[in-house]
């Protein structure tokens, strides 16, 4: 059985890490019992970090053969009860999609950490955010969901990765860490000890060997007639549950703004800086950063399209997250878009023109 997961103190002293490495660190501290990875920019720390730090904690490393070889090993880990993880970039997350679904499927939990480059293709080894649909449509095949974590800084990676083990033993379901290029290799302060645990459940379904009990069951073929379709709106319950329970925001400067910037990790913070000088001018805007990709904060979205003129969504992509918002608004308010897809990070005079133009709409 796994060992029990550690606790943090209040008197942990902060570390300066990179975001790839501060995951890893997280992943250990929350009971991580196994990881499997295979190298791919721009979140190489991370594997080479847990390369030293699962053996020194007498767990489990391998870098296996391929994305697909690790993704499945993540699948027979989880099976028997243990706190497992993998990670990638893009194309890499791309070839997991098969073993997610299974995971999904079986109801099997684990951790999926994806640090995201420009493409489509190869595309670069830039930053990018455009990843997004792959990663809240589910991206396998079936009638799935994963939740979606997405931080803004190097703690609130950290933070995330906790909370990413907890859904997903809580719910039985794989979950994302959604970070990117910049975020994974900047390096800030961070403090293990900021994040609160929740009580889980029993792991009363693992194939522990069958002892004197009935045998289990692990599985995502269900070919009795009317069998899948009962599984799968047993699934849909779980994720409307998460939706209900588990969405997260945060929202800057919002309650009286004509204008509403809505933009996640990287750029939420070019975005934050952006609202801070405006404001300071006197103009009314603000910004809503969405944590959790999904479930997304539409409800939230909504209700500020009540007081807000006009949204201007911002990404480091062609305009993923952006149908998101424009179906959270439902059409009452016009919703703008500024994004570059070029691996290139954001800059603050190209957000500041397009929040000039998205305040000249709002009057």
């Amino acid at each position: 059985m796994p060992d029990p997961i550690p606790t943090c103190t209040l008197e942990d002293p902060a570390v300066l890490m990179c975001g790839n490495e501060a995951i890893g660190e997280a992943a250990i501290r929350a009971g991580c019992r196994a990881y499997f990875g295979y190298p791919i920019t721009p979140q190489n720390e991370l594997t080479e970090y847990m390369s030293r730090r699962m053996p020194e904690e007498r767990r489990v490393f391998l870098q296996t053969e391929s994305e697909l070889a690790a993704i499945n090993m993540v699948f027979g880990a989880s099976a028997i009860g243990f706190r497992t993880m993998t990670s990638s970039s893009g194309p890499g997350i791309s070839l997991k999609q098969e073993g997610i679904s299974y995971l999904a499927g079986a109801e099997l939990p684990a951790v999926i950490v994806n640090m995201m480059r420009g493409g489509p293709g190869l595309g670069n080894i830039g930053p990018g955010q455009s990843d997004y649909f792959q990663a809240t449509r589910g991206g396998g095949h079936g009638d799935y969901r994963t939740p979606v974590l997405a931080g803004g800084s190097v703690q609130e990676l950290a933070d995330l990765t906790f909370l990413a083990f907890d859904l997903a033993d809580l719910y039985r379901t794989p979950a994302l860490v959604l970070g990117d290029g910049v975020l994974g290799q900047m390096m800030e302060p961070v403090r293990f000890s900021t994040y609160e645990r929740r009580p889980l459940p029993a792991k009363d379904w693992i194939l522990d060997g069958a002892r004197g009990r009935p045998p289990r069951f692990v599985k995502s073929l269900f070919l009795e007639p009317g069998a899948l379709d009962r599984h799968n709106r047993k699934l849909q319950d779980k994720y409307r549950a998460i939706t209900e329970k588990e969405v997260r925001f945060e929202e800057f400067q919002v309650e009286d703004s004509r204008a509403v910037i809505v933009a996640y990790g990287i750029s939420a913070r070019l975005c934050r800086a952006v609202v801070k000088k405006l404001r300071a001018q006197g103009m009314k805007i603000g910004l809503f950063r969405p944590i959790t990709l999904w479930p997304f904060p539409a409800r939230r979205i909504r209700e500020l399209a009540g007081t807000a003129s006009v949204f201007l969504t911002v990404e480091m992509s062609c305009g993923q997250m952006l149908d998101d918002v424009r179906l959270a608004v439902e059409g009452v308010k016009p919703v703008k878009f500024y994004g570059r897809a070029g691996g290139e990070i954001l800059t603050f005079a190209e957000i500041h023109e397009a929040a000039l133009e998205a305040l000249k709409e709002s009057k």
